[in-house]
């Protein structure tokens, strides 16, 4: 009789490969996917948000349907009248552009005369470089229209997926959760009933806390401006908001739109009035508002907050930029009651275990005990 063979595992560079093909195919999938699945992915998170509003409609006695149907209305609504804000201040700001085309031509004049003197350089080399800008920017003018034209194209897309995705998510969300309690054993459902729990909760705490934060940033920024003096305020207060959204690195493109806003418009003075505003604006969101608000329910780190953001610019462009920390914590959720992926959840965090990671942690010790 032959003795049973103890299986090899594979050696660690082999492990690696096949882990680095496997992620590289996935990276590849979603790209190609993407008018799919970032419609599928916002409507996701915009389901676990209107969650409690359909259940208190359903309290009250309201057919399901018809709650998840006023929900996804309420929410389209009010993306709707955002959208419409932003777009009719856009187009107040377009009729200023030929007055701000002659004073960035006034400005280049004069940074080009500070330059010949500073610099010693010759205003006919300062102009060729200009030219070969522009040139290039020309040349490159098509590729952006037609991009342009394609995101357009995507936007229609999106919004018209994105209320139909939303209402089926919420009406099967039963379905997907029994399906879910199917592929796992009897022994993790427990498991999976906590990693459904926390991410619903993480999702909902966070999406909640990012809107109050929103409204509360759009009213410091807007009096901030107001007090300044900078035209437009109401508008470039909306976009630093919406902007913040993105961590880290939004609230700086923001912060230099609306400088250069004040410096054109205005002149040098307030334009550092707003960077100072702005400065002190954003200290009191990192240090007062986003711990009182949203909370640390989404414990990622600095370093792998703006890998990820850059990331998700790198493969879906803005949406995935502001889809990046969401999904993350939801990674992050997952990792964290896998025992096999703790380290990872652990790595992606700030180094502090929640409560219910330290109580695991103490069954654990016990038991080996």
């Amino acid at each position: 009789m032959e003795e049973a063979r103890t299986p090899v595992a594979p050696p660690l560079y082999q492990r690696l490969s096949l882990v680095l093909l496997g992620l590289s195919v996935f990276v590849c999938v979603l790209w190609l996917t993407q008018e799919l699945v970032v419609p599928l992915l916002f409507a996701l998170l915009l389901a676990i948000l209107l969650d409690p509003l359909v259940k208190w409609l359903g309290r009250l006695g309201i057919h399901r349907v018809i709650g998840i149907s006023l929900s996804v209305l309420i929410s389209m609504l009010a993306l709707a009248a955002i959208g419409y804000f932003v777009v009719t201040q856009a187009a107040k700001f377009s009729q200023s552009i030929p007055e701000l085309k002659e004073k960035l031509h006034d400005t280049g004049q004069q940074l080009t005369g500070w330059a010949t003197n500073t610099a010693h350089l010759e205003p006919q080399e300062i102009d060729d470089a200009v030219d070969k800008v522009k040139k290039q920017g020309m040349e490159s003018g098509g590729a952006i229209v037609g991009k342009t034209l394609t995101t357009v194209g995507a936007l229609f897309g999106f919004f018209f997926l994105l209320p139909v995705f939303t209402f089926l998510i919420i009406y099967y969300k039963e379905l997907f959760q029994d399906f879910l309690s199917k592929l796992f054993a009897r022994k993790d459902q427990d498991a999976l009933e906590d990693v459904l729990g926390e991410t619903k909760s993480v999702v909902q705490s966070f999406l909640v806390g990012r809107m109050v934060e929103t409204a509360i940033l759009t009213a410091m920024n807007w009096t901030a401006l107001m007090l300044i003096g900078v035209k437009y305020a109401l508008l470039l207060a909306v976009i630093g908001a919406l902007m913040n959204l993105v961590p880290y690195l939004g609230m700086i493109v923001a912060t230099v739109i609306t400088v250069m806003v004040a410096f054109v418009f205005q002149d040098l003075n307030a334009a550092l009035w707003v960077l100072g505003a702005y400065s002190l604006i954003q200290f009191i969101d990192n240090q007062f508002l986003t711990p009182l608000v949203v909370g640390a329910r989404v414990q990622i780190n600095a370093l792998f907050s703006i890998v990820v953001v850059i990331a998700g610019g790198m493969l879906w462009g803005i949406p995935g930029m502001f889809l990046a920390i969401p999904l993350f914590g939801i990674l992050k959720v997952v990792f964290d009651r896998i025992p096999e992926l703790e380290p990872w959840g652990y790595v992606l965090g700030t180094g502090e275990r929640s409560e219910k990671t330290q109580r695991r942690s103490l069954i654990k010790k016990k038991k080996k005990k």
